[in-house]
């Protein structure tokens, strides 16, 4: 299998009649989905979503794909393919359009509900074009036929892309539910078609490989969730992705069935499941849904509220109403359900929600105690079965942190695709579809862009580091005042810290020693203030290290007088 090399260099000039394939996000991270296909000097975009922030990037809201590579060609791209509506495949999308707002979207009915209504936010209006299961279009040199596949929002697809390099098949995310809610299974007769006509590169969804066996029917959900619900005596509260269709479908029905009102909570679920509703996709029970003002007229156990939060977003209604900073109050007696999975990276912040909700007196379901929740993706077995239904030429695995992708390189060489066919790439990473061989030819910049409040791509790792700095272990600024002509000391040093656990005169015992460096710099010619700070950064981490260990944020000031 052909790793990545962190040394790679940009990739040469594409060869004539050749295929380039360059994923923006999506390989090494579960989020930030975005590749760009490039043939005959024309450009096919397949997702374009954001990444959630972790504990360690304080202060950010999203994280986009580096749009960097395609900035100066955005007049060659010829479309946007949307494989589904969650947020790591189309939240990117507004940004992207901004450098050019005309680029046509194409996706399902549902999936470009959801984007027209955050774009709707952005103040863009997008072409779009909707597409369905079997539909074949042209976009430039760009064949695409879709594909139905199953997850856990409806409306899915998979796309196949045929060009004269070769022919690309794309799951999407997806799994093989053989029971869906929807009816709507993962078309694979599609896929055994295809496979005879010939995949030459096929690039599949990882996010479960390393899980044996198959993924979990979501109709296994509605039971637990009523077993759930009979045994609550107060109100409910069930937080799920407020894209999650299926999940709200079950609790609908659960509620319909103990005689209960649903009230959305959190704007972005009030959003999707009116249109979900106002599509057809979502099938409300009469008299089940009321809105959120109205909840002050149910008694408790009449309740039942669908909130975001699943994922121990700070902002999220779940989190504020463990904080006690909601509307919505919890307390004994009453149940709260996560009926959504645990994304690598936020196991922190959910837990510390669902300790919250705990102390208020709540009986907490989740996924450890309770089926109410199954993945959206193939696992290990479906995995196997799509390959040797489509047997393809190449393989590269996409949609997953490195374990995923390797664990999914790995059943592809199990099925007979030979090792050295199976490219595994990471983000950034440039791979070449060259006579039917697949091949890493480079690479090119593809840093993580945070959006923070209304400034996007202005943050950078370094100010997230003193970030961390700063919340983690404090902050200390120094002031003193120099004679200009001598740069003796004539006022200070003064010495104030924030977020440092000790009492201020502990800085007492280090500001002769302090002031004795300035005299002492000053004698020896540093009568430049730059210098003169240095000294004191210096002095106080040294000592701040050593009696407080710590490595406090300094800021030195120093004045001529």
């Amino acid at each position: 299998m052909s790793h990545t090399h962190p040394d790679l260099a940009p990739p040469g000039p594409l060869a004539p009649g050749a295929l380039r394939v360059v994923a923006l996000g999506g390989l090494g991270e579960v989020g930030r989905n975005m590749a760009v296909l490039e043939y005959e000097g024309r450009l096919l975009i397949i997702d374009c979503g954001v990444l959630f922030p972790e504990d360690h990037q304080p202060g950010v809201d999203l994280i986009l794909p580096d749009f960097d590579y395609i900035a100066d060609r955005m007049g060659d791209v010829e479309a946007i393919v949307l494989t589904h509506g969650h947020e790591d495949h189309i939240g990117a999308v507004p940004y992207l359009l901004r450098l050019r707002q005309d680029i046509p979207l194409i996706g399902s009915q549902l999936t470009l509900a959801f984007i027209e209504a955050k774009l709707k936010e952005h103040r863009i209006t997008p072409r779009t074009r909707a597409v369905k299961e079997g539909q074949v279009e042209r976009f430039g040199p760009f064949d695409t036929e879709f594909v139905a596949v199953n997850h856990s929002i409806p409306d899915a697809l998979a796309v196949m892309v045929r060009t004269g390099a070769g022919n690309v098949l794309h799951t999407g995310d997806f799994k093989m539910d053989q029971l869906p809610l929807d009816g709507r299974i993962t078309d694979l007769r599609a896929f055994a078609r295809l496979g005879e006509e010939g995949v030459d590169l096929f690039m599949t969804d990882s996010t479960n490989a390393e899980v044996p066996g198959f993924t979990t029917a979501e109709a296994e959900i509605g039971p637990v969730l009523d077993s759930v619900f009979a045994d609550a005596t107060q109100k409910i509260v069930v937080a799920s992705f407020a894209s999650h269709v299926h999940r709200v479908q079950q609790v609908l029905d659960a509620a319909y069935a103990h005689r209960r009102k649903v009230a959305f909570v959190g704007r972005s679920m009030v959003r999707n499941m009116k249109i979900a509703s106002d599509l057809g996709y979502l099938h409300v029970p009469e008299d089940t849904v009321v809105d959120i003002k109205q909840v002050d007229d149910l008694r408790d156990d009449e309740l039942v509220l669908m909130a975001t939060g699943s994922q121990g977003e700070p902002m999220a209604a779940l989190s504020r109403i463990a904080n006690r900073d909601h509307r919505v109050a919890v307390g004994p007696g009453d149940t709260v359900i996560f009926a959504s999975s645990l994304i690598p990276g936020n196991e922190n912040s959910v837990y510390r929600v669902i300790n919250g909700l705990t102390r208020l007196g709540a009986k907490v379901v989740h996924q450890a105690n309770a089926r109410v929740h199954v993945s959206g993706h193939a696992s290990a077995g479906e995995l196997l079965y799509c390959y040797n239904i489509v047997k393809p030429r190449n393989v590269m695995p996409v949609h997953g942190e490195i374990r995923h992708l390797v664990a999914n390189g790995a059943l592809a060489v199990k099925t007979g695709v030979p090792a050295e066919r199976v490219v595994l790439a990471e983000d950034g990473v440039v791979v070449d579809l060259v006579d039917g061989r697949a091949r890493i030819v480079g690479a090119v910049p593809s840093r993580y862009v945070y959006v923070d409040g209304s400034s996007v791509g202005e943050i950078t790792e370094a100010e997230l580091k003193d970030r961390r700095i700063l919340g983690e272990e404090g902050f200390i600024s120094i002031f003193a005042a120099v004679d200009s002509a001598t740069g003796a000391v004539v006022a200070g040093p003064h010495i104030q810290a924030r977020g440092m656990a000790e009492d201020e005169s502990v800085f007492d015992g280090i500001l002769p020693k302090l002031a004795e460096e300035l005299t002492s710099a000053a004698r020896g010619g540093a009568t430049d203030t730059r210098q003169l700070q240095q000294v004191m950064r210096r002095v106080v981490g040294r000592w701040a290290s050593s009696r407080l260990r710590r490595r406090p944020m300094i800021i030195p000031v120093v004045v001529e007088a």
